[in-house]
């Protein structure tokens, strides 16, 4: 496996677990505190910037003809 596939796998791991956090932060947790929440938002951060960091790598990685 080269390192542009692996990197890729890995953002869609990262972007697959900031979607797991922010469903469980959200739905499915019993106590609503305020870490919680925290981790709801940073979970929907996450869930939004991976794919454009995905995006980006890739297009970096292309120019470079990797």
């Amino acid at each position: 496996m080269s390192l542009r596939s692996f990197h890729l796998v890995f953002v869609t791991v990262c972007t697959v677990l900031f979607a797991f956090l922010t469903l469980w932060a959200f739905l499915i947790a019993e106590e609503r505190s305020a870490v919680t929440l925290l981790m709801g938002w940073v979970g929907s951060a996450g869930l939004l910037l991976m794919p454009f960091y995905g995006w980006y790598f890739l297009r970096k990685a292309n120019a470079a003809g990797i």
